[in-house]
């Protein structure tokens, strides 16, 4: 699949994947969107608004107000691939929500995964 494929793809389709495969292993909603949140600065209204209006996935991140500057800390592989050495910016901040959301479903405490 091509970056534009997923960059075109609905954020409405790819956030209830995202919850789920952190219900499945016993996290919550507000643990997913805890996240969301804290690497991109939007707040819980905004990300409701970006599944009700069918955001891009691209535009949700290309148009994130406040990126944390430590997700540029965000080490590890996600897809067979380290997510640190991934060249394209926007395939980057996308491969870091993956990344946070994988950590989550580990059981990892939300402590670590936020860098507190």
């Amino acid at each position: 699949m091509s970056y534009e494929k997923v960059y075109a793809m609905s954020f409405a389709k790819i956030y209830p994947l995202l919850v789920a495969k952190a219900e499945k292993k016993g996290r919550t909603l507000a643990e997913v969107n805890e996240v969301i949140c804290w690497l991109t600065g939007y707040g819980i209204e905004d990300i409701e608004n970006a599944v009700n209006h069918s955001v891009a996935y691209g535009d949700f991140f290309r148009n994130a107000p406040l990126p944390n500057p430590k997700r540029k800390s965000i080490k590890g592989v996600i897809c067979g691939v380290r997510v640190e050495t991934i060249e394209e910016p926007l395939m980057q901040e996308i491969r870091y929500l993956d990344k946070l959301v994988d950590e989550l479903a580990k059981g990892k405490s939300m402590d670590k995964i936020l860098m507190k």
